[in-house]
């Protein structure tokens, strides 16, 4: 329409948009957490124009399956942050080693973790994750009317952080 400045938002909130992992979080005062589980729920919403061609934001069946893809990749996985000062993720022959402040706390099979470049396993950096990893995609299909993302993660019911990033494509 000529003459609009609006802006259009599309969200996906999908019950199979979820994964169960376990982690552990370092807390203030030099604690660490103990090892638990969540049954994750994750939405995503991007804001922009309208692709020219289909007068859609993006297309709802590729957001999706991009959203599963994602999830997928961390279920049934132990996350482990790798850019934590006080955390040394180590893998070898098959075992991934996990020491807190010098000292050793857990041992698992290598194939059962997944290690994210982030400093703590917190919903605030699991969404800023994948919204990164969101991001990512959208600029290898060359989105250049989207202006930004949205990604929750909600670990509980009522519980979740939400993460927003504006897109400046280059």
């Amino acid at each position: 329409m000529r003459g609009s400045h609006g802006e259009f938002k599309v969200s996906v909130r999908k019950e199979d948009l979820v994964f169960a992992a376990a982690h552990f979080i370092t807390l203030p005062g030099h604690r660490c957490e103990s090892l638990h589980g969540h049954n994750y729920r994750t939405s995503v919403e991007i804001h922009g124009g309208l692709e020219p061609e289909a007068w859609y934001v993006y297309d709802f069946v590729a957001l999706k399956q991009l959203m599963r893809r994602l999830t997928n990749e961390l279920d049934h996985k132990v996350l482990l942050p790798t850019t934590n000062p006080s955390v040394a993720v180590q893998q070898q022959t098959g075992t991934t080693t996990v020491s807190y402040d010098g000292a050793q706390r857990y041992s698992f099979p290598a194939g059962d973790c997944v290690l994210l470049p982030i400093p703590n396993t917190t919903v605030e950096m699991l969404a800023q994750y994948l919204a990164g990893r969101v991001r990512d995609a959208l600029k290898a299909t060359g989105t250049p009317h989207l202006t930004s993302i949205e990604i929750e993660v909600e670990e509980n019911f009522g519980q979740s952080a939400t993460y927003r990033e504006e897109l400046a494509w280059d």
